[in-house]
């Protein structure tokens, strides 16, 4: 478990010293560092510990981290990871964690985060979530060298809410939710690619009913709110290709969540490539036994691989 007192009590450089010099640089033991060199963005928060159920679902939130996983053979490419919940929990042990296992078998770098809950006292209430994803990306490419990353390939995937939050992060890269705290501020937040697996996309009528939209802009959101928190309101031109993968069937975040998303990107010729499973259901992280979401992961290696990535 993870205490505020103990974790926030180094940089982030040093618990990344500490972590590669616990565990061997080629193997795959993971470690976890802080996002933040000391309070996040207006500080606040809950108090105690981490808290982690036996399904490795995440609350209690005292410090966003990083869990770092290496692979034996790295080609250079990294992703950062966001488990879903509604933004009430994060699903790190059925979503996250075997994302992480997946890609450091196929030589990607990953990183899973543990980002602040916003019904957990933050000051920054909403966008604390995304400042978490913000500087989380700028960290991973300032320690690139140490890590021996390329810079140009660091991408994202996220599910459920951790794929609006990632959507999110995509979309508004260029814009700092937050005051700039050192120089990896400066660094490019622009992920080079992202995979977004039954996503959260739109926050507006007629797709509301959801716990992102409840926790982030309340019961009653006006309509500006709602346009200014849904991810293809800022879709724009430039932006690096998606890959989008959802069942027909998933009661939690409709089929046309990722049909909204591909449609803003064609309109900006935003690269795009949407996966719609006929069965599956939603949560399915690497996919659902017995349905065609098991394919995913396989599809999603070779997309990368066809984008030089790998």
């Amino acid at each position: 478990m993870i205490e505020r007192r103990r974790l926030m009590a180094g940089t982030f450089a040093a618990a990344f010293c500490a972590g590669g010099s616990s565990a061997d640089a080629r193997s795959e033991i993971p470690w976890r560092v802080p996002v933040w060199p000391g309070q996040p963005p207006g500080g606040g928060g809950p108090e105690g510990q981490e808290r982690v159920s036996r399904k490795g679902s995440v609350t209690n939130v005292v410090v966003p981290t990083l869990t770092v996983l290496r692979p034996m053979n790295p080609t250079g490419s990294a992703i950062l990871i966001a488990g879903g919940g509604g933004y009430k929990h994060i699903e790190n042990g059925t979503e996250a964690m075997p994302s992480a296992r997946w890609l450091a078998s196929i030589g990607i770098t990953a990183f899973v985060l543990t980002y602040r809950l916003p019904r957990e006292g933050w000051r920054a209430g909403a966008r604390a979530p995304l400042q978490d994803a913000e500087r989380a990306i700028r960290v991973i490419r300032g320690q690139s060298a140490s890590l021996g990353i390329d810079p140009r390939k660091v991408g994202v995937l996220g599910f459920s809410a951790g794929g609006h939050l990632l959507g999110m992060e995509t979309v508004l890269a260029s814009r700092l939710s937050y005051q700039p705290v050192d120089a990896l501020d400066r660094i490019s937040g622009n992920p080079d690619f992202s995979l977004l697996i039954y996503p959260i996309v739109t926050l507006e009528p007629p797709f509301q009913d959801t716990s992102t939209r409840r926790v982030l802009i309340g019961e009653d959101p006006n309509p500006v709110e709602s346009v200014e928190w849904s991810v293809q309101t800022h879709v724009h031109p430039g932006l690096a290709p998606f890959f989008l993968v959802q069942a027909a069937d998933d009661p939690i975040s409709n089929p046309a969540n990722t049909a909204i998303l591909q449609a803003a990107c064609e309109r900006n010729g935003v690269d795009v490539d949407r996966h719609l499973f006929p069965t599956g259901g939603h949560g399915f992280g690497l996919g659902r036994p017995g349905t065609e979401t098991v394919d995913w992961p396989r599809m999603a290696e070779a997309w990368m691989a066809k984008r030089h990535f790998l």
